[in-house]
């Protein structure tokens, strides 16, 4: 697969992704452009730290993706990118899915992989989710379910004595 993937084939998404989301199916280009879009916002503190990237890439893979299209994220240059470049390829199976609050979603937990949430991550998932159309109480609430989901694993963690790696 060169780096222009462009296709209408279907890639088939993951079970997991079937249970989270309700989707079953999107072209390469869309998993293509979803992990680019996330790098863009990820990297607007100046970089894409080595935590992010393993975030962006285990997640992928969980999602479905096809192994050439999270090759293409490893070499992609998210300084010279525009988000709204990387929005109109992403499309699913689903007409109704929409891909902005999971992408501001998604943002946030990439964001914070490297266990900091930079005020510039921080401000650039707020303009991305208003280019997106995403409102700010939104986004708000994102942030809360983000930290909840934390928060519930640290307490599976500590009840069944898990140690994080």
């Amino acid at each position: 697969m060169r780096g222009d993937v462009t296709t209408t084939r279907m890639v088939p998404m993951s079970d997991l992704c079937q249970d989270l989301y309700g989707l079953s199916a999107a072209p390469p280009e869309a998993f293509l452009d979803y992990g680019k879009a996330l790098l863009v916002i990820a990297g607007a503190d100046g970089e894409v730290g080595e935590a992010e990237l393993a975030w962006l890439v285990d997640h992928q893979r969980r999602m479905g993706a096809p192994e050439e299209v999270i090759d293409l994220y490893k070499e992609f240059d998210h300084r010279g990118a525009q988000l709204t470049d990387l929005l109109p390829a992403i499309r699913t199976d689903v007409d109704t899915w929409q891909a902005a609050p999971h992408l501001v979603y998604h943002a946030i937990q990439m964001c914070g992989a490297d266990g900091v949430y930079a005020e510039a991550e921080r401000a650039q998932v707020l303009r991305a989710a208003r280019l997106m159309g995403v409102p700010d109480d939104i986004v708000l609430s994102l942030h809360a379910l983000v930290d909840m989901e934390r928060a519930v694993g640290d307490l599976r963690a500590a009840l069944f004595h898990v140690n994080s790696v």
